[in-house]
């Protein structure tokens, strides 16, 4: 059967193909920093839940043995047995070792209670703002990489 010289190709050629990859590539440009951008913002504010949560636990923890934790450890999950002071299982394991969603958390003891930092792993891609809070209940916040004190504005 003799081909049909007038009857038109099917398919696609190099050019509309390339055209078509081209415009995937602008949408993508367009749409990839927006992404990370609503990704960090996701995790600042899972960060700032968390350092509600641990200020939750530190309250639970002094109604139930009289002195607020003076480590993560202390507040996670026990590794066996009953929970009780070295561990008594107020926040989740993987809060208790420190590193959640982006951000590290530390708890340290004061003499008037206790202090809980969260900066960043990695400034300005896993959030932009650090986190303080004490025994007040307060959070606070810093828009820079300097770590988050009792003197930085409060989270609304």
């Amino acid at each position: 059967m003799p081909s049909n010289p007038n009857r038109r190709r099917r398919g696609f050629s190099l050019v509309e193909l390339l055209i078509v990859i081209a415009i995937i590539l602008i949408i993508l440009a367009i749409a990839v920093p927006k992404l990370s951008s609503a990704r960090m913002q996701a995790q600042e504010m899972a960060a700032a839940a968390h350092m509600k949560t641990l200020n939750t636990a530190e309250s639970m923890y002094l109604s139930q043995f009289g002195t607020f934790a003076t480590s993560l450890a202390q507040l996670g999950p026990p590794t066996s047995g009953n929970a009780g002071p070295s561990a008594s299982d107020l926040i989740p394991g993987d809060l208790s070792t420190g590193k959640k969603g982006g951000y590290t958390f530390t708890l340290t003891q004061t003499p008037q209670g206790y202090t809980i930092s969260g900066v960043p792993d990695v400034f300005n891609t896993t959030g932009r703002r650090t986190f303080f809070s004490d025994q007040t209940m307060v959070i606070r916040q810093n828009w820079t990489q300097e770590p988050a004190t009792v003197a930085s504005p409060e989270l609304r």
